[in-house]
């Protein structure tokens, strides 16, 4: 016996109150573009610049000890990862801390790295500093660019695509979607103030690769029930199309928020924001899929002769009599 989590057929009218749910994807959006610009957001080392150290020690790496350890220092924001390579010993256990720039200043000075090495040397005697780098502010700021830059054109790539394989009307629909699912993001780490690093970027990238992947399934749909029913209304074929891949929609974000909600509780503190941003970006993807991408389609319209190419097309003289 199979499990549904939604019955096989379903009828539900996701369009009743279009207006009402567009309405508020872009109250929504203007929120979080006010929350961006007044707010900001918690930048990390990545864009705030600071100092990594690398340390080495022949015993195992103690992540919650070197945190505990920093704890009394009150430096902000500190990351700390250990380091796997295949071509370590046994007794090569490697670890990165990275430490924020401190008010005024481009890195992090002396006397403060040499009280961060007395702290962990307290936490393991045998802990030797293999290198100190600081990444200035300039060096920072490039990042930034480069990182809204990357997200940007993925946008205006996934645009491209869409547009050659469906109509302008779904690649408009597509790109404000996944618009609003990165602003949304954007707006509650401004909101939270959860830390906003280079892994959030990668976490940005991942929600637009996800619901653009819900998108282009309905959108698939919908074509093919524009071809089937001819004389029926957009609006009900969308219905008809959303209705029809619902249990796809809801077995792939519920699965995916499985697996996500489980690290976000037991994953610890280093990919929180990473996870986080995919956790939320999962639900606003699923919805704006459906109601935001699919309304611009809505109010947009679109052409309704998308039947195929004539079989016979380029045969036209293949019966003609010698």
């Amino acid at each position: 016996m199979r499990l549904r989590l939604v019955p096989q057929e379903t009828n539900i009218d996701f369009f009743k109150a279009r207006k009402i749910t567009f309405g508020v994807s872009m109250v929504l959006m203007v929120l979080s573009l006010v929350a961006w610009f007044t707010l900001g957001l918690n930048f990390g080392i990545d864009f705030r610049g600071g100092t990594t150290l690398r340390t080495e020690s022949v015993n195992a790496v103690d992540v919650g000890a070197y945190r505990d350890a920093m704890q009394p220092l009150e430096l902000g924001d500190v990351a700390i990862s250990e380091v796997f390579d295949p071509t370590f010993g046994d007794d090569e256990n490697v670890a990165m801390i990275r430490i924020q720039a401190q008010d005024d200043q481009e890195s992090v000075t002396a006397e403060t790295v040499a009280q961060v090495e007395a702290a962990l040397q307290e936490v393991d005697p045998e802990i030797r500093f293999t290198s100190v780098e600081s990444v200035g502010p300039k060096v920072s700021g490039e990042l930034i660019q480069t990182a809204f830059l990357a997200v940007a054109l993925s946008l205006a790539a996934i645009m491209i695509y869409i547009w050659l394989r469906f109509e302008w009307q779904f690649s408009l629909g597509a790109v404000v979607a996944l618009f609003h699912d990165v602003l949304l993001t954007i707006g509650i780490f401004s909101i939270t103030q959860i830390r906003f690093d280079l892994a959030t970027i990668a976490a940005l990238l991942t929600i637009v690769g996800y619901s653009i992947n819900d998108t282009v399934v309905i959108f698939d749909r919908v074509r093919e029930n524009l071809i089937k029913y001819k004389k029926k209304a957009l609006q009900d074929v969308m219905n008809l199309s959303v209705n029809e891949t619902l249990s796809r929609t809801v077995m792939t974000s519920g699965t995916t928020l499985i697996a996500l909600i489980a690290l976000l509780i037991l994953g610890g503190d280093v990919i929180r924001g990473f996870v986080f941003a995919i956790t939320w970006g999962v639900v606003v993807g699923t919805y704006s899929s459906v109601y935001v991408a699919k309304n611009i389609v809505l109010m947009l319209g679109t052409k309704r002769d998308w039947s195929k190419p004539d079989k016979t097309e380029g045969n036209q003289f293949a019966n003609v009599d010698p």
